[in-house]
């Protein structure tokens, strides 16, 4: 075998220095003093355009202001629950430059489908809970019922007459509607739609007679008359809608239901990094013109500290493992 001398070897001792320092630097852990050194990606697993569209725009906008580096939002849609998009994430390297917003779904995902090729606690490091809302319940314009309690006493007389939609098989809306459901004494078919802007459509044609909707969609539907507010699933009234009357004034005492988005991260992702990432969001969504936005939106700025959150996902999931065995739901 020929022996390498001079030059070569020199070259060969330079590039093995080199390529040595360059996996120090890739190795080399992410500083929070420092963040973020580049482009952060937010990633949203649904089409632009929704309620987690909405507020992750708003977040990583601000975020960017913030912090002098753009925070970019990437709809990575696709698979029931938002899969392909979480599941990006999970495999995405824990240096904060990835990270994901998106709603209440992602917890109950496992309940639902049996494929899933993550795991909703042990794969992400819960940031932040961004914030919550309540779900409008509404009917189509040309329904009789006046109120929520009038609604489901036509139900009642002739279930066959009516169909309930969701704008996806396990969100907040389909979970919601299975709970008025469970305490109505109904049992209705309920059709899960790819999105909130079909299940709407159908609302207003009267293909389908009732949804549980975000306010950012439903409420100018419901102030241009095109579908009907029956109620709200806050504990109070809401400023933006201070007519519509929450589910427990319309007979159903105790009833509160809501929708929720946090920020996430994939597993491991440092917890000084993830300390410096909360405390950015927790003061954006306490400033004057967020807050005012939020509203708009029908939404309750929160930031609460990543303990609280994965707290609150532990409570979240074991009301949804409830909610979907009382309906009997099958996984898919």
């Amino acid at each position: 075998m020929q022996r390498l001398r001079g030059p070569s070897m020199k070259r060969l001792h330079l590039l093995a220095l080199l390529g040595a320092a360059l996996f120090g630097l890739a190795a080399a852990p992410v500083r929070a003093d420092t963040y973020p050194g580049r482009v952060v990606t937010v990633v949203v697993p649904y089409p632009a355009g929704g309620s987690v569209d909405g507020v992750a725009r708003l977040l990583a906008q601000k975020l960017g202001e913030q912090l002098g580096q753009s925070f970019i939002v990437e709809n990575r849609a696709g698979g029931a629950g938002g899969i392909v998009g979480a599941n990006y994430v999970a495999k995405a390297a824990p240096d904060g430059y990835t990270l994901m917003l998106t709603a209440s779904i992602h917890v109950v995902t496992p309940f639902l489908h049996k494929a899933v090729p993550y795991d909703v606690v042990t794969d992400f490091t819960p940031v932040t809970l961004v914030a919550s809302g309540p779900l409008i319940v509404s009917t189509n314009a040309q329904t009789p019922a006046k109120t929520l309690k009038e609604f489901f006493d036509l139900v009642r007389k002739d279930p066959n007459k009516y169909t309930f939609a969701t704008s996806s098989f396990g969100s907040a809306g389909h979970m919601a509607i299975e709970l008025l459901k469970r305490d109505a004494g109904v049992d209705t078919l309920v059709v899960p739609y790819k999105g909130a802007s079909p299940a709407l459509t159908d609302l207003m044609s009267g293909q389908v007679q009732l949804i549980a909707d975000p306010i950012l969609s439903s409420l100018p539907l419901v102030k241009a008359g095109s579908i009907k507010a029956l109620a709200i699933t806050s504990a109070r009234r809401v400023d933006i809608a201070p007519e519509i009357p929450t589910v427990a004034e319309s007979g159903m005492t105790g009833f509160e239901f809501g929708s929720w988005y946090g920020l996430w991260g994939p597993k491991g992702l440092p917890a000084d990094l993830v300390t410096t990432i909360q405390a950015e969001v927790a003061k954006i969504v306490q400033r004057p013109e967020v807050r005012d936005r939020f509203a708009l939106l029908g939404f309750e700025p929160l930031g609460s500290t990543p303990d609280y959150f994965a707290g609150y996902i532990r409570d979240e999931m074991a009301k949804y493992e409830r909610i979907i065995k009382d309906a009997n739901i099958k996984a898919e």
